[in-house]
């Protein structure tokens, strides 16, 4: 196994481009989850451990925001992983700068605020809501499980498992994550068909926003 992780660390894989475009299918699917579950827990923290919130827009416990940031950290520190400071501060700088820019823009031209860090606790060095020192923090630690742990199975699971069985599996995880996030971002509205939110809300589920 320790022989396996430093093969990890001092070679770059090597796989055709159905695999690793089946790879980041599951680097998607899992962060946008790990992502879900991280705003699951926390928001219940925030409630007062009173509440439980569902977060995002989808059926499906999967954040988008979180997968967009996975495959950025990905391709901005994969190169350096043998350095794991280098990881840790590009990643979170990387991710605050995305997670600024996708607030402030649902805020001012979508007219939704997702998230506010100004109400929220754990918000010291809070620019505008959007984004604060604990996000940034966070994002940093995540993208080390991400380089250390999450991209290490992945690759491993695409060496081990046979090839046509790793495809189906990782291409049909993420079609179903995307077709989910697509019908609630667009199909919906555009259709005018019940949102994910909407049913949830009639169900009894609590949410943030929507």
């Amino acid at each position: 196994m320790k022989e396996k992780y430093k093969k990890y660390l001092n070679e770059d894989a090597k796989f055709d481009k159905y695999t690793w475009a089946g790879i980041f299918a599951l680097i998607i699917v899992i962060a946008g989850f790990f992502g879900f579950c991280y705003e699951f827990i926390f928001y219940f923290f925030n409630s007062g451990m009173t509440t439980f919130y569902w977060r995002g827009g989808n059926f499906l416990p999967w954040i988008n925001i979180y997968a967009t940031g996975a495959l950025f950290v990905y391709f901005f520190t994969y190169r350096k992983r043998k350095n794991p400071f280098f990881v840790f501060f590009v990643s979170a700088i990387t991710c605050g700068i995305l997670e600024y820019i996708a607030g402030y823009g649902m805020d001012v031209f979508g007219s939704v605020k997702c998230w506010d860090y100004n109400s929220e606790i754990l918000n010291f060095g809070n620019i505008h809501g959007y984004v604060c020192l604990r996000s940034v923090l966070v994002f940093g630690f995540s993208s080390l499980l991400l380089i250390y742990l999450i991209v290490p199975f992945c690759f491993s699971l695409a060496r081990n498992m046979d090839r046509k069985k790793f495809l189906i599996l990782s291409y049909t995880l993420c079609g179903i994550v995307l077709f989910d996030e697509f019908y609630n971002l667009l199909f919906a509205r555009i259709l005018s068909l019940p949102r994910a939110s909407t049913i949830y809300k009639k169900l009894g589920f609590h949410y943030l926003y929507f």
